[in-house]
């Protein structure tokens, strides 16, 4: 008799099962496609395209204000909002069964520096009241925005903690705070984007007051074991920087760590080069992970073999896919099969088509269709 032999297949620490509070490892993405500032089906059906049964569930990105509610938001116009109870109620596109199993709401709030002004036609709010370079490829000339005033801010990080419990309430197991990418938050930490002259300007601890505010406001809500942040302290967006980045990434996650089991920081690399036509990573983040208690999560424009050494060599927990998730909804499909890819593209990342270049992009033969 010839025992038969079993061939043991190869592990993809990718798509490693992790651990982070009471739920599995995330998989976000951002929606601009929503309407008067609700979830659309389009939203859901985007989320049941990327709850594939190879991997994890999906997350969306949500306004913690809708859009006309004063003081006026530097707005994007286009993100549902969860401050209000309404737009969360059980039955609702951003809560029916197909994404009740998503792991994160991405309370986001605000853009660096003013798109177009709010639909009542507000200014913007910022941490500044200077205006944005133009874009000189777009030709895109953006709104002046509006400082906000002291006693304001109160009032935005109550929008932020009625936002997660709303989350919560609507079937979302936890919430990813926005301090990245030039949203407000993180116009507030930077000092290029922020000259006020209160207790939210000037020093690193000042500037950093506001998000510092925000997550505790949050945490006490809805417990440290549901919250995550996504910052960004390299990026320079929109006229968006820090000339100390590595000072305001450390001292932000020494604020996280003062929170005993606050789940995961989400952090993005900085600036990449291009060398002998080759994309390098700069991996500037170790420092970060060395010192954040809980699960940290890497995002850098990854391929697939970049994002398993960086898991295999314990750089991150967890890697973040943005362009290339959205372009395959079956990611982890792919990388479990290491199958070539759909290329995306870039022209339709932002518009606010309901279907083309959100649910559009095909699955693998045999993958889970809708």
């Amino acid at each position: 008799m010839v025992a038969s032999k079993m061939v043991a297949k190869e592990a993809i620490p990718l798509l490693t099962p992790h651990k982070m509070g009471s739920s599995s490892s995330p998989t976000g993405w951002c929606s601009r496609r929503s309407h008067a500032a609700a979830p659309t089906p389009t939203c859901r059906s985007r989320t049941r395209r990327c709850t594939t049964r190879s991997g994890p569930p999906g997350a969306a990105s949500s306004s913690a204000r809708p859009p006309a509610s004063p003081p006026p938001r530097r707005g994007t116009r286009r993100h549902p909002a969860s401050g209000r109870s309404s737009r969360s109620t059980p039955g609702s596109p951003s809560s029916t069964p197909s994404t009740a199993r998503a792991l994160c709401f991405s309370v986001s709030f605000g853009t660096s520096g003013g798109s177009p002004p709010t639909p009542d036609g507000q200014a913007p709010i910022s941490s500044t009241d200077k205006q944005i370079t133009p874009d000189a490829e777009s030709g895109m000339v953006y709104s002046k925005p509006r400082q906000l005033e002291t006693d304001e801010i109160p009032l935005i990080v109550d929008d932020f903690r009625r936002a997660a419990r709303n989350a919560i309430e609507a079937g979302f197991d936890g919430v990813e705070i926005h301090g990245a990418h030039g949203y407000l938050l993180e116009q507030f930490m930077k000092d290029s984007s922020n000259d006020c002259t209160d207790e939210y300007g000037g020093s690193l601890e000042n500037r950093c007051r506001f998000v510092v505010e925000v997550n505790d406001a949050i945490v006490h809500e809805i417990g440290a074991d549901r919250v995550g942040i996504r910052l960004s302290p390299f990026v320079d967006y929109m006229d968006c920087f820090d000339s100390d980045p590595h000072a305001l990434g450390m001292y932000m996650v020494q604020q996280l760590n003062k929170h005993q089991g606050f789940v995961y920081c989400h952090m993005v690399e900085p600036r990449m080069a291009i060398v002998d036509g080759r994309r390098q990573i700069p991996h500037g983040l170790l420092p970060f992970r060395k010192a954040f208690n809980g699960s940290f999560i890497a995002a850098g424009v990854y391929d697939r073999e970049e994002g398993n050494k960086m898991v295999a060599d314990g750089y991150a927990d967890l890697v973040a896919y943005g362009r290339i998730f959205l372009a395959n909804p079956d990611l982890p499909k792919r990388f479990e099969l290491d199958s070539p890819l759909n290329k995306y593209d870039r022209n339709t990342f932002y518009t606010q088509d309901p279907v083309i270049g959100y649910t559009d992009y095909p699955f693998l033969e045999g993958s889970n269709a809708e």
